[in-house]
């Protein structure tokens, strides 16, 4: 028995205001990775943003030309699970209503939190993205199936909609959750109280921080450790730091949803996102991101993981061992990262790490 399964996630999408090329943030970054890690004995998980996948579709249609290169999505994605890689559930719920203007996505910023839509609309928009996902690769593996989801922002807050939904369409997990992570403004949630950052639980219908026996959706966390700010310093981070501002969504001028509100309004007094005064006197989440930490401190986290398990893992091991998982995006994996990444590899492979074949638990 193994004491834990890696999961190295990816968020596969463009930038968040509906900017770029699918080619060069998508596709091309993404074989790069495939090919980095099987040669290393690991998978990836894509954590495909299906809305996304659908506007450029629509928007094929309309133009009658290819312009966001649907084809080689969707043959990158049949390929990964040809390949023995895993393909799973991201949804931006913003890109359903968007409108092409100036060259990129005008996303509905009202539909940007998918967790404050009425549940009609967040059945209709999963129900579709499944559908397509399933249509698409149960040609290429006969018992492929969506069981995981990850929410555009990390947020699954407000919980009881998104969450029963999730339930109805068959999918058994969740990857949002960060502990630590706080956030206010157009999506909001507040990780501070989350169960755990490590062992995965099943969560409470009310609340995905909490664990309840009684749940019927499991959570696996992002793994994270709390940091001071000067931990987070790095020249990738720096780099990333300065691209996002060039790639900011408008906001939402009124939240008329009440629970939205009161979310919004405690998290946007703590928001750990944002650069203050107090980040100098507080710790943050730090995830296990191979996009931005270095090999150096993914080996660091990665024994404090394994110390854990040894430590107080035992009751929480089932046949696979414990879930650890890591996230990246493709967006903004560049060459650098895949050179950052690759000292990290050769360590997990001198561990002498099983096979963490991404398939469902």
């Amino acid at each position: 028995m193994s004491k834990y399964k890696l999961y190295f996630t990816l968020d596969y999408e463009i930038h968040g205001n509906g900017d770029g090329n699918p080619m060069e943030l998508m596709v091309e970054p993404t074989y790069r990775l495939m090919n980095l890690l099987e040669k290393y004995h690991q998978r990836l998980t894509i954590m495909a943003d299906v809305a996304e996948i659908l506007r450029f579709k629509r928007y094929a249609e309309e133009a009658g030309r290819d312009d966001y290169h649907v084809a080689e999505i969707e043959e990158q994605l049949r390929e990964a699970i040809k390949r023995g890689h895993d393909v799973q559930l991201h949804i931006h719920s913003s890109y359903f209503k968007a409108q092409y203007k100036n060259g990129a996505f005008d996303q509905c910023i009202e539909e940007y939190n998918m967790a404050a839509l009425p549940i009609e609309r967040i059945d209709e928009m999963v129900g579709q993205c499944i559908s397509y996902l399933e249509n698409l690769l149960r040609p290429i593996k006969k018992d492929y199936k969506v069981w995981l989801f990850r929410a555009a922002n990390w947020s699954m807050m407000p919980t009881e909609n998104l969450y029963r939904v999730l339930v109805k369409y068959g999918i058994t997990h969740d990857t949002s959750v960060f502990k630590g992570g706080v956030q206010g403004g157009n999506v909001c949630y507040d990780y501070r109280e989350a169960y755990d950052n490590l062992f995965a639980y099943p969560a409470s219908m009310k609340n995905i921080n909490e664990r309840d026996e009684k749940g019927q959706l499991t959570e696996l966390p992002i793994y994270t450790e709390m940091r001071p700010l000067w931990d987070f310093i790095s020249p990738i981070r720096i780099f990333r730091m300065v691209r996002a501002k060039f790639h900011k969504h408008k906001r939402v001028n009124e939240l008329k949803n009440e629970r939205v509100r009161e979310l919004t309004n405690a998290a946007s007094k703590d928001d750990n996102r944002h650069v203050t005064i107090k980040s100098f006197f507080r710790l943050s989440p730090m995830k296990m991101d191979f996009n931005q930490v270095s090999a150096r401190g993914l080996r660091r986290m990665m024994r404090n993981v394994i110390r854990r398990i040894e430590n107080e893992g035992v009751s929480e091991l089932g046949s696979e061992g414990v879930s650890v998982v890591l996230i990246g995006h493709s967006k903004t994996f560049v060459p650098y990262n895949e050179r950052a990444l690759t000292p990290f590899l050769e360590w997990l492979k001198r561990l002498d790490t099983p096979n963490p074949l991404n398939s469902q638990l």
